[in-house]
């Protein structure tokens, strides 16, 4: 069989190797006598393909303790009213634009509260990331959010932006897992597995867990990250076949390519 390379919109490619190892494991996982796809999620054994792909995860990112890995459902369209929903408070969201993914994400902040644009490249037809000294970031701002990579227009920030105490939030659908990220710079990660971490069907939410006391309790329960990192991403019937599969590509990343680094190099050849 020659393999079908995928480039196009929606779900991509998966290794090989973990695409066999979920087709052998698929009728019966390690004896117990069903499918991964037939387990309860509150089922103690299925908690545990749960955690280790949170821990798979965190290794490869390097997490710091005090972050939360959550698997959630709705895609980065989803995640566009979930960050404001969670995060803002009285003043306003800052978006700086370098593509049309921002540009949807800053349309749903709007809906939500007050967002506003720190820099916008849409005037250029969004060809490059402005510089640091080109945008003001004001510092009681609720947050700055960023797209890491642009698939439409083929912008990517090869520098994340430092911005003290105003938590950034990125988009990083397109390129999570990719290359390494300084974690500790974000307040918050999100990205729909389906372009390299998995299936489409899971969001994978890096949150700093002091952002969680930002989370309002009139919030719909779904819509409150807060409740998520409570229920160790339990608090509904997540996309557990999903979820086992990113476990599959995370262990892939960590023993067969040797981490992210690794990764990176061979993307760059």
């Amino acid at each position: 069989m020659q393999r079908v390379y995928n480039f196009s919109a929606g779900p991509a490619t998966l290794p090989l190797s973990v695409l066999e190892r979920a087709q052998k494991e698929l009728v019966c996982y390690d004896d117990w006598g069903m499918s991964v796809l037939e387990i309860s999620h509150r089922d103690a054994r299925y908690v545990k393909i749960l955690e280790k792909a949170q821990q798979c995860l965190a290794r490869l990112l390097n997490l710091p303790d005090d972050y939360d890995i959550l698997f959630l459902q709705g895609g980065s369209r989803l995640q566009f009213s979930m960050v404001p929903m969670n995060l803002l408070t009285d003043a306003p969201a800052q978006y700086l634009l370098t593509g049309s993914w921002g540009r949807n994400a800053f349309g749903e902040a709007r809906r939500v509260g007050k967002a506003e644009v720190v820099w916008d490249g849409e005037a250029d037809g969004f060809v490059r990331v402005p510089g640091e000294d080109e945008w003001e970031l004001p510092p009681d701002s609720s947050y700055l959010h960023i797209t890491s990579n642009e698939t439409i227009q083929g912008v990517q920030f090869a520098e994340f932006p430092n911005t003290g105490e105003v938590p950034l939030v990125c988009d990083a659908s397109s390129d999570f897992l990719s290359r390494p990220i300084p974690v500790e710079r974000f307040g918050l990660i999100y990205a729909c597995a389906q372009k390299n971490a998995g299936p489409a069907g899971v969001t994978v939410v890096v949150l700093r867990r002091d952002l969680l006391e930002r989370c309002r309790d009139e919030l719909p329960g779904y819509l409150n990250y807060a409740n998520h990192a409570k229920a160790n991403s339990l608090w509904n019937t997540p996309c557990t076949f999903g979820i086992y599969v990113v476990g599959l590509v995370a262990e892939w990343l960590e023993e067969s390519i040797g981490g992210l680094a690794e990764m990176e190099r061979l993307n760059r050849e």
